[in-house]
Order: structure tokens, then C-alpha cells, then sequence
């Protein structure tokens, strides 16, 4: 395999945007891509486009990257498309890296590209509720109206009243976990919203952000609830919004720009049945990406994570190796992960302020490490960072994320 160089990316505003459609959000963030890498849409020689909901939110299915991409003229090149709940489009930079490390192809396209409002917000709920095993959860939802019915007083993740209609589910599996974390580790609600306030702060810096207000501790506390511990602004708004990244080889690299950003690991997992005690996929990834890329977590400087929610930052230092299991709140108390900190974690505001469009999220985290490691991005830059992260997680089985996808660049 050989080495693969991001040298141009680009995204649009995240937001609510009923009037916009998929297409014309998709063309902005290409030619946004093409425009920072210098080259023509003719030089494209394959093209991965990831999204998740477009055929429960719109109805267009099976050819959403053709249907995309030919409105702006490219065609004519093997478009694949990836659906993988949240972690579609670094899904789709994983297969675009692949093509790109084998030599199959010199210059490779990856698109994220999402349209989640809809006029009726219990369809959009419905659409991101899918990413789970079905089944399960119906048996969850019986075992929790039985327990109903006999008045006991059970917690049981993932189907508490208004679960998928007046909120994503996953909140619910969120608060399950902060739950746990807080009754194993003594984790406090107040460590978890300082998480919220440090990326509702990073959300204010970044001009493509959903959200840029700044809150205090008290603001997010005091946000209305929605599933104990979380609050409101605690968890990641639905949105709407497309990234693009271009990938090529070495030697397209050095004839086309002098600051490329090296991706040193790509590294894509599912979910798998585990023996107590046995690492998570989610750390059983970092590991394989660690090892492909030659580094560990004290190399990083700066890192985009699956912040869905504000707990699922915290537990993400540990699986990361930020801190060890059971200190994530004593590193969000040291304020470490804020972007002026040795270990800068989601200085784009993350999901929590940036938004979450969930096809087109992992090709936005790459696009901030791309500006991030290049110097470009603005008033939240790291201060010179050499090596950065994306983890992007999507969907759910039996409790786990069902994909994981990790990324390392350098430069």
C-alpha cells in the first residue's frame, strides 16, 4: 500500500436548510474541495459518496451519489455509494483511501451529504432511529411497558416515553451510559456539561457551526431535560449539510500542492460480541490505527470525535487514550481537550455546536484536521499540531456502535 495525501477540502454551513436541496448542497462542498486542492473536476478518477437517510427522508435510494454528483457534471468514473449510519461518509473516505493506497486510482473523491429536517420532525427522529437492530429494540420497548404495567421502577436504555419522536433514541442510549459511568467512576453531570460549554465555546469560533452561541456551566445545566443526565444542550441537533475531501497519491501530491496532509491511518470496524472485560471496537480500533500509523494518543494534538452527545466525548478520551478509563471528567476539569490545550478534542464545536448531519459528519471532522494540520482554521487553530484524529462512530447493536472509523493524519 502506498501513501495517500488529502490536498483539498470543503464544506458547507450545517443548518437548517428546508429550501436547499441535497444537490445543491453537495455542489458547494465539492467545489469547495476541488477549489482548495487546484484541480479540475475532469481530473476525478472515482468518486465515494456516503449518506444515510435520503431514502426514508426523501426517497431518493440506491444511486444517491450518481444522483448527486452528475447535477454538477461529473460522471463518466465509478461513483460507489456507502451507508453506514453516522460513520457513511468516513465510510466513504475509507473505500476512497483504499482505491487511492492500492494504486487502483491516483485521484479519488469523498463526499459526505445529508438532508435531515423535514417538515415533520417525528420523520427525521424515525429516520435516525433505524441505525439500530430492530428487533431489539421492540423486545426492549415490551420489557419496558410491562414493567410499566407492574410499576416498577426499571431502567432500561433506549425506550423511555417520547424516544424516537420527540427526540433521537439515541439519547436515550446515551444517558443509559452517562448513568453507568457516573455509578462506576463517581462522574458528575456538572463534568459532563463542561464538555457542552467547552464545544458550544469552539462552535462559536467556526464560521460553519449550526450553533455559535456560548453558554455557561449554568446555561447547560439548566438547559430543559432530555433523558437524565442529558439536557438539551448536551446533545447534537439534526441538521442538514455536505463535505468533500480529495485524495491522491504521492506523486499527484507534490505536483499540486506543498502542504499536504498525510493520512497515516484509515481504519474501519463493526461491532462484535465481546467477553467481559475484552476491549470495545471502538478501542479495539484506535489500537489498529495507532498501529498502522506508528503513533499512540500522546502524538495527537488534535482530535474531531463522535460527540453526540456530551457524555459520549467523555468516554472517548478513555477508549482513545486520552486518560485512562474512569478519568475522562478529571481531564474535561483540567480543560486539557480545549482547543488552546495540549490535547485539543472537537475545536470545530463538534456535533454538539457544529451540528450533525449524520451522512455527511465523518468528512467534516476530516475536514477540520485537514485545516487544523494546514494552519487554516481561523480564530479555533490549534497551535501547531503535527498529528490529528477523526473517530466517527454509526449505529447500534446490542448496545455497541455497529461501525467505527478511525483516521490519523500528519504532516
Amino acid at each position: 500500500m502506498r501513501d495517500v495525501a488529502v490536498i483539498g477540502a470543503g464544506m458547507t454551513n450545517f443548518g437548517k436548510f428546508l429550501d436547499r436541496s441535497m444537490k445543491n448542497l453537495t455542489r458547494e462542498a465539492v467545489e469547495g474541495a476541488l477549489g482548495s486542492a487546484g484541480m479540475d473536476k475532469s481530473q476525478l478518477q472515482a468518486a465515494v459518496v456516503g449518506n444515510a437517510t435520503a431514502g426514508l427522508i426523501t426517497g431518493q435510494e440506491m444511486i444517491r451519489g450518481q444522483v448527486a454528483l452528475r447535477d454538477m457534471g461529473i460522471g463518466g468514473i465509478p461513483i460507489i455509494n456507502t451507508e453506514n449510519a453516522c460513520a457513511s461518509s468516513s465510510t466513504a473516505f475509507h473505500v476512497a483511501w483504499t482505491y487511492v493506497a492500492s494504486g487502483m486510482y491516483d485521484v479519488a473523491l469523498a463526499v459526505g451529504m445529508e438532508k435531515l429536517y423535514h417538515e415533520d420532525k417525528t420523520r427525521s427522529f424515525k429516520a435516525i432511529g433505524s441505525a439500530v437492530d430492530v428487533e431489539w429494540v421492540q423486545q426492549m420497548q415490551a420489557a419496558a411497558a410491562a414493567a410499566k404495567e407492574a410499576k416498577k421502577d426499571q431502567d432500561n436504555p433506549g425506550v423511555a416515553e417520547g424516544a424516537g419522536e420527540k427526540r433521537s433514541m439515541f439519547m436515550d442510549f446515551y444517558a443509559a451510559f452517562a448513568r453507568s459511568h457516573m455509578q462506576r467512576y463517581g462522574t458528575t453531570k456538572e463534568q459532563f456539561a463542561r464538555i457542552a460549554v467547552k464545544n458550544h465555546y469552539h462552535g462559536s469560533l467556526n464560521p460553519h457551526a449550526q450553533y455559535r452561541e456560548v453558554y455557561t456551566l449554568e446555561d447547560i445545566l439548566t438547559s430543559p431535560p432530555v433523558a437524565e443526565p442529558l439536557t438539551r444542550l448536551m446533545c447534537s441537533p439534526i441538521g442538514d449539510g455536505a463535505a468533500a475531501a480529495v485524495l491522491v497519491s504521492p506523486e499527484i501530491a507534490r505536483q499540486m500542492t506543498t502542504k499536504p496532509v498525510w493520512v497515516k491511518a484509515s481504519v474501519l470496524n463493526s461491532g462484535f460480541d465481546r467477553q467481559p472485560g475484552e476491549d470495545d471496537v471502538t478501542t479495539v480500533t484506535a489500537k489498529n490505527a495507532y498501529e498502522q500509523a506508528g503513533v499512540g494518543p500522546e502524538d495527537l494534538n488534535v482530535l474531531e470525535v463522535h460527540d453526540a452527545s456530551a457524555p459520549a466525548e467523555l468516554v472517548l478520551y478513555e477508549e482513545l487514550g486520552l486518560c485512562a478509563e474512569g478519568e475522562g471528567g478529571a481531564l474535561i476539569d483540567s480543560k486539557a481537550t480545549y482547543f488552546d490545550g495540549p490535547k485539543a478534542v472537537n475545536p470545530s464545536g463538534g456535533l454538539i455546536s457544529k451540528g450533525h448531519p449524520i451522512g455527511a459528519t465523518g468528512v467534516a471532522q476530516i475536514y477540520e484536521i485537514f485545516s487544523q494540520l494546514r494552519g487554516e482554521a481561523g480564530d479555533r487553530q490549534v497551535k501547531n499540531p503535527k498529528v490529528g484524529l477523526t473517530e466517527n462512530g454509526g449505529g447500534m447493536v446490542k448496545g455497541d456502535p455497529a461501525a467505527v472509523s478511525i483516521h490519523i493524519f500528519a504532516v
